[in-house]
């Protein structure tokens, strides 16, 4: 067990390195990974069990003791994000099914693995795990909404569909991964050391089945999803840290908002993309999963650095 949870660490501190690695060797074998496009959603609901098993009330304890920044955070998730997306697609004049994929990306909840990198930037580790707490909770009802405010000009939009669906990938699992975490508490907290390992694995599966089931696509129009998902990614992280900024927040309060903000649950929009649009939909989230498992640990590492002193 421990030479697994040595791996399971092993495998989650290169996670940046797996996803791009699968992602080439989709795009360039894509026959040995379409195949798991039909899992996807599987896939998703996996990695959202294991976010289930780590929860706790605690964690919620954050709304009632400053319920200020927390609403700062959940507010700049669901306005920045979604507002950039559609000025991104506007802005280069994207194809209704990219555009499509950039607005699902902008408007998921945040990543869990924004928790993670605002722990190593030396941020407020506590506010980032509450702010993504009830993003993702709050999802199956924001989500849809803000879909259909952004991309009804380019498609029919079902938003009870979207409701479902997430329900689904997101809040059954959690639900499923909470109660088991309560009912089989030791057996659960052994698990989280090794679900770092299962999550990778998912995560990296639904990049490689959406770069192999759009591999023409991209070759086409990759390098210009590319750019739309480095400057939505970036700026998120940018306007994240200001509007942190604007409500007078602490330096560890800011890390945390511009990470919540930049870093998203690209998982879900791809899910969402093949179930309900196009595959061709699913590939800004498969790129901004590449993406954002490179610029997190570098923005992570760059805040780092900064103290109060040097701001």
């Amino acid at each position: 067990m421990k030479a697994l949870e040595r791996f399971s660490e092993f495998v989650s501190k290169t996670f940046a390195m797996w996803v791009l690695l699968f992602a080439a060797l989709a795009f360039f074998v894509p026959s040995g990974f379409s195949w798991i496009a039909a899992y996807i959603t599987i896939l998703l609901g996996i990695v959202m069990f294991g976010m289930g098993l780590t929860i706790t009330v605690a964690d919620f304890k954050e709304v009632l003791t400053r319920p200020k920044d927390v609403a700062v955070g959940i507010v700049g998730q669901f306005l920045i994000m979604p507002s950039l997306a559609f000025l991104l697609i506007k802005l280069f004049n994207l194809p209704p099914e990219i555009a499509i994929g950039v607005i699902l990306v902008g408007c998921c909840p945040g990543g869990t693995s924004s928790n993670v990198m605002t722990f190593i930037s030396k941020g407020d580790v506590a506010l980032s795990v509450t702010i993504t707490s009830i993003t993702t909770l709050l999802a199956p009802f924001v989500t849809p909404g803000l879909i259909y405010l952004f991309a009804s000009e380019y498609i029919d939009i079902a938003p009870s569909a979207l409701f479902m669906s997430i329900v689904k990938v997101i809040i059954i699992p959690i639900a499923l991964g909470f109660i088991v975490q309560k009912l089989f508490n030791k057996q659960a907290k052994a698990s989280v050391k090794v679900m770092p390992l299962v999550s990778v694995v998912a995560i990296v599966a639904i990049v490689a089945a959406v770069v192999a089931g759009n591999q023409q696509k991209i070759a086409e129009t990759g390098l210009i999803i590319f750019a739309v998902v480095v400057l939505h990614n970036c700026l998120g992280y940018l306007i994240g840290y200001l509007f942190g900024k604007m409500f007078g927040m602490n330096l560890a309060k800011k890390k945390a908002i511009a990470i919540e903000v930049g870093m998203q649950n690209s998982g879900l929009g791809a899910s969402l993309a093949v179930a309900h649009f196009s595959p061709l939909a699913a590939v800004p989230s498969a790129i901004f999963s590449v993406w954002h498992n490179i610029s997190g640990p570098i923005l992570a590492t760059i805040f780092s650095r900064i103290n109060d002193k040097n701001t």
